[in-house]
């Protein structure tokens, strides 16, 4: 075992450097608590939470594990104004409205992702998470340091090596990898050129090489080989998403495993057109027609709400065409597993 694996073991109070990834929407504080019992880091995805809605998971989770968790927050700038933007993507997408009998003169622009703020950082001083983690970067200096008058450990995503030398620069404490093959949300925040982003044993070894902290490697690992040939080109740990989305305890769609169970989960592609982040999920009829990438989207996270009504209506028919089936690379060979016995089974990745 490395210095540096054994270094965030140590720190994050777990068995294996296994962490779990936070898959907003597709899961709660059952994943969570299933992974973090198995000797794994379990995660919670909190962008999407209210105060007490947080409040709730994280209670729950305390009585279902006692072991350490993560809280999940995104960092995003709020988007300014921009009432013609919207209205030309509803223009846009006017005959998908007419197709499912919606009016687009209907929507309502709100975004249900929040960025990490002040009243976010009064909660979490009341309960005082062990692990907490970033995506998008970081929040404020004066509300990253609130988080510091506790022992807790606090960890972001890097999708490029300037993304990680900023975040060591900044005083996290370990460094998420994230590959290309990850599912959802690219965590991107210096640059938002798609072109700069890597597989993830291209991007690896070289934030290895730049970095002191313990680097976790994030995308396209779903078995125990992968977990091996991450570690073996500097990662002291792992962090696994598209891998427990049939688990029993994900909340997972039923429509969602469906397509995780056929042929299509074997085409996934980045894509900006549900929410205006580039994000990789399961290639359906709204990916191939808008996008994959199209730049009209309105700014994260303003989009989804136009596509949002699109959603409801066609998984209302039972259809998957506009939804965000968020999946990485390795979604065909997801399982139907327990949480804890995935967690098991990646964990003879690492060595004795």
């Amino acid at each position: 075992m490395s210095a540096a694996m054994h270094r965030l073991r140590q720190r994050l109070g777990i068995e294996f450097p296994l962490l779990q990834a936070p898959m907003a929407g597709v899961q709660g504080h059952r994943l969570a608590a299933a992974v973090s019992h198995a000797g794994g880091l379990g995660a919670l995805p909190c962008a999407m939470l209210s105060a007490d809605a947080l409040r709730a998971e994280v209670q729950a989770l305390r009585v279902h594990d006692k072991g350490p968790y993560n809280l999940n927050f995104f960092c995003h700038p709020p988007p300014p104004a921009q009432p013609a933007r919207l209205q030309a993507w509803r223009e846009y997408l006017r005959d998908d409205y007419r197709a499912l009998d919606l009016d687009p003169g209907q929507i309502v622009t709100q975004s249900e992702r929040r960025p990490f703020d002040a009243d976010t950082a009064g909660v979490l001083e009341t309960l005082q998470p062990p692990v907490i983690s970033f995506h998008f970067g970081l929040p404020a200096p004066d509300l990253l340091a609130r988080l510091r008058h506790w022992p807790c450990t606090i960890i972001a995503s890097a999708t490029t090596v300037d993304e990680a030398c900023w975040l060591q620069q900044r005083g996290v404490d370990a460094i998420i990898a994230q590959g290309a093959e990850a599912g959802g949300h690219r965590g991107m925040f210096l640059t938002d050129e798609v072109s700069t982003q890597m597989g993830l044993f291209a991007l690896l070894p070289q934030i290895c090489a730049a970095v002191d902290v313990p680097v976790i490697a994030a995308g396209g690992i779903a078995d125990a080989d992968g977990v091996a040939a991450a570690i073996a080109l500097g990662a002291a740990g792992v962090q696994v998403g598209t891998a427990y989305l049939l688990c029993p305890e994900a909340d997972t769609s039923e429509l969602h495993r469906q397509a995780l169970a056929s042929d299509a989960a074997r085409q996934t592609a980045i894509s900006n057109v549900f929410t205006g982040r580039p994000a990789r999920g399961i290639v359906n009829h709204a990916m191939r027609a808008w996008g994959p990438l199209n730049p009209a989207v309105p700014d994260f996270p303003l989009a989804a709400a136009v596509s949002a009504p699109l959603r409801q209506a066609a998984e209302a028919r039972g259809s998957s065409d506009y939804s965000a089936h968020w999946a990485g690379e390795s979604a065909a060979r997801c399982r139907p597993i327990p949480a804890a016995i995935l967690t098991r089974e990646l964990a003879r990745g690492f060595p004795d």
